[in-house]
């Protein structure tokens, strides 16, 4: 049983303080021995504690006094002791479970009350003992997070420094092999809680360590990002400008390492160079960029798009900040409008009244306009901003620079909103081509290119050159392409043939490794023959003079044959001349018949 001490006055707290100069000297030793053996320094712990407790009386009853007494009093060699014992104590209790279960709430309570009264000194030993019991699992980061929250605004920047590395590093330690859902909840509650309050130094401490946490991917939720999102309408401009430079800038951040966690906690974004590679500057200048854009933001998670956008170009009408400041909100409203395919027809005429060329950030505002055009809105909205870019930036009594910058950014709405153009205007734009100035003839060129693709039939016949769809124009506003069946599903069917001949081509293997049953018939066959051909053998032996005698009389008639019939040829030649003769003998027999005839008849 833990034997509880007596209540302590200032002049017994005054005295321990005077007998515990010696332990002090050993306390590291003591400390060593202590982990060894706990239970045989109960007695010299239980005295050490004491000591401590009656310090933060002393200490308390100061600051009770005066705020001076307890800043000039209670320093010194006292407060150095304290933070000491602080530190010793936070190191064994892990040994002491049950006669230091009181240390977390002593030190919270004394940070609590007295933050801002305590020697430097003395607060840092103290919070670094109570991040100590929280590392031990003493004490949850639940219990304690409010309280690192609050000593982040006390002014001590070192103070400061230690809490907010003890919070993220805590949390990422706790997401690191497995996400604790409902722990992840309840520290999400309380961030978001000081985010949404109207105390502007909790609210910025609570949005960094938000944007810190999401940028390194520990929060990587929907939940974190509206969060995120949502600062942006609050009420102070500070905290606003924080959200949107973090909102614009998130692409750009690169995933730190730890050791750099605590040197950049003020800063809610990092710009570092952006390398390009020659194809994206390619496809830039000849072909286009894309609507959407292909890069993570937090505003992808946005819940209720539509709503923010309006909300935020409301403040932005309202508001009275500095130019920057509206820019980066404007930034932001075009890009929420190109993610998410927004309709806000009161944004374009906005634009419209600082579209031209000696506008403060012209190329901002250009780049704001092209990232709010899409499909989905209606070409009439956008004309009048489309015309006045064409006629603020891309005439003859212009500057090069500003025809070029105006070329291109006529080419970037057309590839999002070609029906914009009409066959007059880009005859007019096309002409350009023929500048001696490289930018200007590049820009007109690579418009030339963007039609010949979209819409060859808006350029005259020697630009149109030689396009892959002769007959290709764009879709009319509303104009969708419906599928009667499901794209791609003939891919499926060469997949599936794909497999039949597979499964072909591992059947003839088959065929080939096993003989089939007919084959197995003939070899069964094939051998009987075998064994009936043995038998036989000997009979052929026995036999073999007669088949041999038969052979020769074979051969004998076949002769005698061949004989008889070249006899027979020689009689049929001969045939006939013999029937020449009888037909000559014949005609002799008649001629002496009818001489004989004639002479009996004279002789008469």
């Amino acid at each position: 049983m833990r034997q509880h001490a007596p209540a302590y006055t200032p002049e017994a707290a005054s005295a321990s303080a005077t007998g515990g100069a010696g332990e002090r000297q050993s306390l590291p030793l003591l400390q060593g021995k202590m982990k060894r053996d706990p239970e045989g320094y109960e007695t010299e712990l239980r005295q050490l504690h004491r000591h401590f407790e009656s310090s933060v009386f002393l200490f308390r009853q100061q600051a009770a006094l005066s705020s001076s007494a307890s800043s000039s009093g209670g320093g010194g060699e006292t407060a150095k002791e304290l933070g000491d014992l602080a530190l010793f104590l936070a190191h064994v209790a892990p040994f002491y479970p049950n006669d230091l279960a009181d240390l977390p709430d002593q030190i919270g309570g004394l940070l609590d009350t007295n933050a801002r009264a305590l020697p430097s000194g003395l607060r840092v030993h103290l919070v670094q003992a109570l991040i100590l019991l929280v590392n031990r699992k003493i004490v949850d980061l639940e219990d304690t997070m409010e309280l690192f929250m609050e000593l982040q605004v006390i002014g001590d920047r070192a103070v400061k420094k230690l809490a907010f590395s003890h919070i993220v590093h805590s949390i990422r330690r706790m997401n690191q092999k497995h996400k604790n859902e409902a722990k992840n909840r309840k520290l999400q509650n309380i961030l978001f809680t000081l985010v949404q309050g109207e105390e502007e130094s909790r609210a910025k401490r609570a949005f960094t360590i938000l944007c810190d946490l999401h940028r390194r991917r520990v929060w990587f939720d929907d939940r974190t990002a509206n969060a995120i999102c949502n600062a942006c309408f609050h009420p102070s401009s500070r905290i606003m400008t924080a959200a949107i430079s973090f909102l614009l800038g998130y692409e750009n951040v690169e995933q730190e390492d730890d050791s750099d966690a605590s040197s950049s906690e003020d800063e809610a974004s990092i710009n570092p160079n952006i390398i390009l590679s020659k194809e994206d500057v390619y496809k830039a200048n000849h072909k286009g960029t894309s609507a959407s854009s292909n890069y993570y933001s937090p505003l992808t998670y946005l819940k209720d798009p539509q709503g923010f956008a309006e909300k935020l170009f409301s403040r932005l009408q309202k508001c009275n900040e500095r130019f920057e400041v509206r820019m980066t909100m404007l930034k932001v409203i075009s890009r929420t409008i190109g993610l998410h395919h927004l309709v806000l027809l009161n944004f374009y005429p906005y634009l419209q009244r600082y579209v031209q060329p000696h506008q403060r950030d012209v190329t901002t505002l250009l780049a704001a306009a092209v990232q709010a055009c899409h499909e989905m809105v209606p070409p009439d909205a956008v004309e009048p901003l489309f015309k006045q870019i064409v006629n603020q930036f891309v005439h003859d009594r212009s500057r090069p620079e500003a025809i070029a910058v105006g070329l291109n950014v006529v080419r970037e709405i057309c590839v999002r909103i070609p029906l914009l153009m009409n066959e007059d205007l880009l005859q007019d734009l096309v002409l350009y081509k023929k500048s001696h100035e490289k930018a200007v003839s590049i820009a007109a060129r690579s418009l030339i290119t963007l039609f010949r693709e979209i819409c060859p039939s808006l350029l005259v016949k020697k630009d149109r050159g030689r396009p892959l769809n002769p007959t290709a124009r764009p879709k009319a506003f509303g104009e969708t392409t419906i599928a009667s069946d499901v794209p791609g599903a003939e891919l499926l069917d060469e997949e599936f043939e794909g497999s039949d001949d597979e499964s072909d081509a591992f059947d003839s293997d088959d065929e080939e490794l096993l003989p089939s049953t007919n084959d197995a018939q003939q070899s069964l066959k094939v051998s009987s023959n075998k064994l009936d051909t043995d038998e036989d053998d000997k009979g052929e032996e026995v036999s073999g003079e007669q088949d041999d005698t038969e052979e020769v009389d074979e051969d004998d008639s076949d002769d005698n044959m061949d004989d008889i019939e070249d006899d027979s040829d020689m009689d049929g030649d001969t045939d006939v001349s013999d029937e020449d003769d009888d037909e000559e003998l014949n005609d002799d027999s008649e001629n002496e018949c009818s001489d004989q005839a004639e002479d009996s008849d004279e002789g008469r």
